[in-house]
């Protein structure tokens, strides 16, 4: 039989939690002591310390092939509001980036149905000498699933190429819940959630790190992100690629499922939150987007085993969409005094998380 001691035990001992575990934390309403245990393993892990990062997101197009029912972002070629960015306006705000203190340019899209393989790679290219300061962490394995198919080439082919034109490492989208009965509800058109994993498998192959994300609050089950999360601790043990686990709040506002689910409370929030970060003892890092949270719910998660707050970001498109009410930029002293507000420790950190300054 499960109960909160057993697992406490477990956690305090420094033991690996066995997904039922998770489940019942789930169901429980104590969110105080769940918080407490995810405390205990962020602070076996990493300390006071909480990292964040001045980066800037970019998001060269909004048409996509794709239109996945949970997603604002995407259009088609010719509807309202549809845009695809010039290679030299991509250029200029990651130059600006640079100008101003990023070390990262953050690069996702929709799958534009008339772009090549190649313009990608110039992008890259574009950048790197634009702004050679800056570390490129670009395209889900979405996207890296169809520059295969505009190509024909492999996966592995297509990630060798993207490296030698100046990509460094893979963000975790696109992985919503990998549990297929529910991507088949939200986003049928998208890989499968196995296609995924081998996906973001072959880029820890290749020498990429990646973050992996859960898109959370919509018609998953508890469940289904304890399945989700098993699958990414189970890759994690193969290959050590990834760096942080993303939640992510379902933004319900401007979505195709607005009419079917509310979204995520703050109270789901932080649970889910501090469940991640005893669940994957594995993973170095639990990351608050403070985008689709909102700034006090990613405060209030550095007492609930939260160890990142992402970055700046500037001009963040895709969650906003969606209904983020949440600014566009924090800036750098923003950021640094939510943090020790909360009583931690801020470190700007790069991509990779080598710590560059202490506050």
């Amino acid at each position: 039989m499960i109960t909160f001691e057993t697992v406490s035990a477990h956690v305090h001992a420094g033991q690996r939690i066995t997904p039922d575990e998770a489940l019942f934390l789930f169901a429980s309403n104590d969110l105080l002591s769940i918080g407490e245990l995810a405390a205990v393993t962020n602070q076996r892990k990493n300390g006071r310390n909480v990292y964040f990062n001045v980066n800037r997101h970019i998001n060269p197009t909004n048409v996509c092939v794709n239109r996945c029912a949970f997603c604002a972002f995407s259009r088609t070629v010719g509807e309202d509001g549809a845009y695809t960015l010039a290679l030299d306006e991509i250029c200029c705000r990651a130059a600006e980036a640079e100008r101003e203190g990023a070390t990262e340019v953050h690069i996702v899209g929709g799958l534009h149905p008339d772009l090549a393989f190649e313009f990608y790679e110039e992008t890259l290219r574009a950048i790197r000498q634009t702004a050679p300061a800056l570390h490129i962490k670009a395209f889900t394995a979405v996207e890296i699933e169809y520059f295969t198919r505009i190509s024909g080439l492999t996966v592995e082919q297509v990630l060798q190429r993207l490296m030698a034109a100046g990509l460094g490492s893979m963000p975790g989208g696109g992985a919503e819940i990998l549990v297929e009965h529910v991507r088949n509800k939200i986003c049928p058109e998208k890989i499968s959630g196995a296609r995924w994993l081998e996906i973001i498998r072959l880029a820890h192959l290749a020498g990429l790190k990646t973050n992996a994300t859960m898109l959370y609050g919509h018609v998953e089950s508890y469940a289904d992100r304890v399945a989700h999360m098993l699958m990414l601790r189970t890759l994690q043990n193969e290959t050590g690629g990834f760096q942080a686990f993303i939640p992510l709040a379902f933004q319900p506002e401007n979505s195709d499922l607005k009419l079917d689910v509310t979204g995520t409370s703050g109270l789901d929030d932080l649970k889910t939150l501090a469940i991640a970060r005893i669940f994957l003892d594995n993973f170095e890092h639990i990351k608050a987007y403070w985008i689709m949270l909102g700034e006090k719910i990613a405060q209030v998660s550095l007492a609930f085993g939260v160890n990142d707050l992402d970055g700046t970001v500037v001009e963040e498109k895709i969650g906003h969409d969606a209904g983020a009410q949440s600014p566009q930029a924090l800036t750098k002293d923003g950021i640094i005094t939510l943090i020790k507000k909360a009583g931690k420790i801020p470190v700007e950190r790069d991509t990779l998380y080598h710590p560059l300054r202490s506050f």
